[in-house]
Parts: C-alpha cells; structure tokens; sequence
C-alpha cells in the first residue's frame, strides 16, 4: 500500500480520547463481549435507592471521542437501566446522557451523528462535557453511573522525571527504573480519575471501566503486546534519527504518554482508592485481536493512533516515511506480524460507590 492510500486508510480508521485515535471495529469487538456483562451487573448491583427515588438519571461516558464507539453502549446501559426501574420503581425516570472528552474534541460531529439516531430521543438530554476527566466535571454526588473505555491507558503526561536516552517507551523489563517511571504515572492519573468521579457518583452509583492491558508474563521469543508495536514505530524514529533524518536531541527529549497495566496493577491502585468496591474484573481474551488482519491495516491503525503526538515533535513531513518503515519491520517480522499472537488483554471492571 503507498503513502497516500495509507494516509487516508488512517484517516478512516477510528476515532480517539485526547485527539488519539480509538479503532472503531476493534472496540466493537470488545463491545459484543462487554454487553452482557454490563447487562447483568446492573440488573444485579444497582441499588434499589438509587433507581427508585430518583426522577431522572444520570449517565456519562468519559472519553467519548465523536461517539460512534460511545452511543452503543449508551444505549445497552439506558436499556439495562430502563429494565432495572420498570422492575424497582413505578415511574419512568429522564435519562440525563453526558458526553465528555478534551475539549479539543469535535463535539459538532458526536451530536450531528447522535441527533439521527433513533435512541436520541430517549434521552430527556445529551449533554456535552468538554474537559480533563483527570479532575471533577459534575456536581458532587449528581451521576449514577459512569462509562469509560480505551481512554486510561494514555497518561496525561509522559514521565520526566527519567533519562530514556535511546527509546520511546519503557521495555518489558520490570525492574527498570524507566518501566517504574511510567507505572508511577499511571498509578498517578488513574487514582485522580476514581477521585474525581467519587465526587461525582452517588451512593451506590456504578462505574465500568474497559482498559487494555497485558498479562504479568508472556514469552517475548515467540509473543508480543501492544506495546510492541508501539516500540517498534519507536525503533524506526530511532532509525531515521542515526541517519540524520530526525534530531536525536528530540528523540531523547520525547516519551509516548502510553502504559499498559496488569490486571493485578488495575486491582491494586483501585483497592488503595478506597472509594470503590470492586463488583467484578473479569479478563477478556482480547476479542478485537483479528480486526486488523493485514500489515497495511496494523500499519494505519497506529498511524492513526500515534500521528499527531509524532507530528507535533519532529513534523508532518516525516510522517509517510516513518510508517512506511514500520510497514516494512512489521512484515518482516514473524512474531509480530501474526496477530495469534498477540497476548495484549482488555480488563472489564465494574466498581460501586461505597456509601460515605
């Protein structure tokens, strides 16, 4: 595939938290797994009081992009909740739906396309919420439940406290002090995100997380992980600084904000919260791992994913020879190019609102 069907391959593959770029059939993916699950936890875990003396319900998905991935499950959840209160309460409740991203986002588009769908007018409102979900966008105690999904695996910021002279991201070593660096980050923005929406959720209130993540041992001669092939168009940036193409002083100057956690990870940083209780983390076996059956496909996936963060550092102009280069690694590659093997997981967690 050349540069410019590349490019636009890119353009169309998906959307993004951030400005980063989500793949659309991917999440779908993980979205047909997700559904009953979602479904079950609310008819089982959403309190009585909260869905019987309230006389409208508040909904909001963190990290929405322009809402092809987010209105799917806007509707399992209003549905399952609709359910859940025909059974508990007599009065139909207004569904208040809040669509949150950065507020760079393009808003414009999530409500053109919301405002044809035929849902839209279950909802009393939809309402857009432009901003850091790392800090309180509600009212205190005003949501009952809260949605986010492949959004917290970006970190606000990379690390900087760390010298990563020579790469991108941290390894697969454990034990190095760059791998530390990144942990701490995320251990950082995730705990302000389930602060921020303790805040915001009501007693009782319920939370679903969908994270990508990797399992705490995978065999790197015969496996990989996402993160792989983000080190990999790391290796290329490297390879096109050697040759003068790029600045090394920007290469070691730049860090990807990017870091899957482990599963075991996710539980620990939650547990030391303390505003939650875990209600379920079930491991999904990546259900999206075959929706980019092709080197081409992977290839514009990430350039859509990385791009702007790439851009921004070292420019537009090398942006078609770079992934041009990962095209080529990735093929010749007999690891990573067969996507059985890909040992890359996604965490669902639901957590509850302790009673404060």
């Amino acid at each position: 595939m050349d540069s410019p069907t590349l490019k636009q391959y890119a353009m169309n593959s998906g959307e993004g938290q951030h400005s980063y770029v989500k793949n659309s059939s991917y999440q779908r993916g993980v979205v047909d797994v997700a559904k009953s699950i979602i479904e079950e936890e609310i008819a089982k875990k959403l309190d009585k009081q909260v869905v019987s003396c309230m006389n409208s319900f508040c909904i909001a998905d963190y990290g929405c992009s322009t809402g092809h991935n987010s209105f799917p499950v806007m509707k399992i959840i209003t549905q399952a909740i609709t359910k859940k209160i025909s059974t508990e309460a007599d009065s139909k409740n207004e569904f208040f739906v809040f669509f949150n991203d950065n507020v760079t986002n393009d808003f414009n588009t999530l409500f053109r396309s919301l405002s044809v769908l035929p849902e839209y007018n279950s909802y009393y409102n939809a309402v857009g919420l432009p901003g850091d979900f790392h800090n309180r966008l509600l009212p205190k105690s005003s949501l009952h439940f809260a949605y986010c999904a492949w959004s917290l695996h970006w970190l606000k910021e990379a690390p900087t406290t760390i010298s990563n002279k020579g790469a991108l991201l941290y390894s697969g070593n454990r034990k190095d002090q760059v791998y530390d660096a990144y942990l701490y980050q995320f251990s950082k923005d995730l705990g302000s995100f389930l602060d921020a929406r303790a805040h915001e959720l009501v007693n009782g209130g319920l939370m679903t997380l969908i994270i990508p993540t990797v399992p705490s041992f995978w065999d790197p001669q015969k496996e990989y992980t996402l993160t792989c092939d983000v080190n990999l168009v790391g290796s290329c940036i490297i390879d096109m600084a050697k040759k003068g193409i790029i600045d090394e002083a920007k290469v070691d100057a730049f860090n990807l904000p990017f870091y899957l956690a482990t599963p075991e990870e996710l539980k620990t940083i939650i547990d030391n919260n303390n505003n939650y209780s875990i209600e379920r983390l079930e491991i999904l076996n990546n259900p999206g791992m075959h929706t980019l059956p092709s080197v081409s496909a992977r290839a514009a996936f990430f350039r859509a994913v990385m791009e702007k963060l790439i851009a921004d550092q070292f420019g537009s102009e090398i942006i078609d020879e770079l992934f041009d280069r990962y095209m080529k690694k990735l093929a010749a590659s007999l690891i990573l190019v067969n996507s059985d093997n890909n040992k890359t997981t996604i965490t669902l967690i639901v957590l509850k609102r302790k009673v404060t």
